[in-house]
């Protein structure tokens, strides 16, 4: 059977390093993975290639960046060309950024199934790019990989009940992997010690595209008891420098850093101030309480109980999350780290 791995994107390297490791244990599996190029830095791209144990794209469309539209278009015209040359039985997408959407239109169009992985998540808020992308996604997909209930329930909701398989968190399964090989040589060099930062992650088009957000953000962030060391997005970066907003105070700006660097910056953090979906996940799954700085997340589960807070732009808020104490209990949320597996056995019976 093939089938088309689609990543683009920092937190889809993730979650393929686990299921392609899973495909390539499999001899009844061919993959082939395909990289459209969304994410194209180094630091966002490579370094996560070679610290997963990912196999070099067996294509790489080169697309960059450019606004929802041009991205999403020219990656819909590449990877129609490549499902078509390749004639897979199954395209496989991960997530909700644009490449996630690009994969699901392109296949769609020409008739060959699809799988999502992390299908059913859902923040409820449709002005998030990423929210349209997985909601559509999930509706012309074939197979639906969920990583938790909830995700099952939002897809039942929405009446898509056909091909839906509860399998876990595939991001569960490399944080697994990885911890016992995390770099803590990444804490020394950002000059902090173990318990004594906070960590802070921003990206979101919603947050760095709102000049006012950003700088309320970050103000509050500089304020912090503790030094914040702080790996710039380049779209953050950028949209810094627009504004002319700075990193000061307790803030300590970095350049991004790979996976296993970012795992060690996780682990041994104070707290974690994030916009991110995936770093929301990690801090829950490492027992770090979180600050999410955004109005929803598409895991409330972790909200529920009681390690993530919503705290939006709000400065209030935000400081008054870093100070709350979570609870002593933490239910297992995102399964056993055996995601990928339960994945590849599907996809071999389809």
């Amino acid at each position: 059977m093939k089938i088309l791995n689609v990543v683009g994107a920092r937190p889809q390297f993730i979650k393929a390093a686990a299921v392609s490791r899973a495909f390539r244990a499999r001899p009844a599996i061919d993959d082939v993975l395909i990289h459209t190029g969304q994410h194209y830095d180094p630091e966002m791209s490579d370094v996560f290639f070679a610290q997963l144990g990912l196999p070099e794209p067996d294509r790489y469309l080169g697309i960059g960046s450019g606004t929802h539209a041009a991205q999403t278009a020219a990656m819909l015209i590449a990877l129609e060309r490549a499902i078509i040359e390749e004639h897979p039985d199954l395209v496989l997408i991960y997530g909700d950024t644009n490449t996630t959407l690009a994969g699901a239109l392109a296949a769609a169009k020409i008739d060959v199934p699809i799988g999502h992985v992390e299908a059913g998540m859902r923040s409820f808020n449709r002005a998030m790019p990423e929210e349209v992308n997985r909601v559509l996604a999930d509706h012309v997909a074939a197979v639906h990989f969920c990583p938790t209930r909830t995700a099952v329930d939002n897809l039942t909701a929405e009446g898509v009940v056909d091909g839906v398989h509860l399998v876990g968190d595939v991001m569960a399964d490399v944080l697994y992997l990885s911890l016992p090989h995390r770099r803590p040589g990444a804490l020394a060099e950002a000059g902090v010690a173990p318990d004594g930062y906070y960590l802070l992650t921003l990206h979101r088009a919603g947050n760095t595209d709102d000049p006012a957000r950003l700088d309320a953000i970050l103000r509050a962030a500089s304020k912090l008891d503790a030094p914040v060391v702080f790996p710039v997005h380049p779209r953050t970066r950028n949209a810094m420098e627009r504004a002319g907003i700075r990193a000061e105070g307790s803030l300590r700006q970095a350049p991004p850093v790979g996976y296993l660097d970012f795992l060690a910056l996780e682990a041994e953090a104070r707290a974690i101030l994030t916009d991110s979906g995936g770093v929301q996940k990690e801090a829950y799954l490492l027992g770090i309480p979180c600050v999410t700085l955004r109005a929803e997340t598409e895991w409330p589960e972790t909200v529920v109980a009681g390690w993530n807070v919503l705290a939006d732009a709000d400065a209030d808020a935000i400081l008054a999350g870093v100070e709350r104490t979570p609870p002593s209990d933490r239910p297992d949320l995102f399964g056993d780290g055996r995601a990928a597996e339960r994945i590849a056995d599907v996809c071999e019976t389809l």
